[in-house]
């Protein structure tokens, strides 16, 4: 089975699931995110904040693939490039963390490392960009797949709380943590990357 990890760019966008790729929840404030949606253009508008980003600070995602098949994917930016992540009530993201924004893995490739590799590639690189953390706005509350990351799955893979709420808790993990996690918590990335979604793609809140 060959497996490749690549960066996110403009050539690969498509192979994005078909609705993460129409979601511009993270990429644009509330107000405009809807205008995007009903001028039924947010496909473009999330092609506009990948150029941006990887213009202005490099890649912002990884995608994996199985055999060609891209099979799962993870997205991260400094929370200036997350106009949503100001609208939290335990906003705003530290200054030396980058926003881990959403991150899916096919059910058939779970349990396999895949989520592991995605995000230790995901801590090396933020690391080697000088950057200490990565932090997450979790949902407390999570029920179904959606575009926020369930708090208690994070939790499980070592991130720490570090502004508590009842529903939209922003956590924390260290980078150098991230490099040395032990087998439990590999698996428990494994299980965080499943629940996100357990259909073909991601749904806006």
């Amino acid at each position: 089975m060959g497996r490749q990890l690549v960066p996110l760019t403009l050539d690969n966008l498509p192979d994005l699931p078909k609705r993460c790729r129409r979601c511009v929840f993270w990429e644009l404030d509330p107000v405009s995110g809807d205008a995007a949606v009903k001028a039924g253009r947010p496909d473009l508008e999330k092609e506009a904040w990948i150029s941006a980003v990887l213009l202005e600070w490099g890649s912002c995602g990884r995608l994996v693939y199985v055999d060609d098949v891209p099979v799962g994917f993870v997205l991260y930016a400094p929370p200036a490039y997350v106009p949503r992540s100001t609208a939290f009530p335990t906003s705003p993201v530290s200054p030396d963390a980058v926003q881990m924004i959403t991150a899916w893995l096919m059910p058939g490739y779970q349990g396999q490392g895949l989520g592991r590799v995605m995000v230790q590639t995901v801590a090396k690189d933020v690391l080697r960009r000088g950057f200490k953390a990565i932090e997450a706005f979790g949902d407390a509350r999570w029920k179904e797949p959606a575009c926020l990351l369930p708090a208690d799955h994070l939790l499980a893979v070592g991130f720490k709380t570090v502004r508590p709420h009842y529903a939209y808790p922003r956590l924390r993990l260290e980078l150098r943590t991230t490099l040395s996690w032990k087998q439990d918590v590999e698996l428990a990335i494994d299980r965080l990357l499943g629940a996100v979604q357990k259909e073909p793609a991601l749904r806006p809140l």
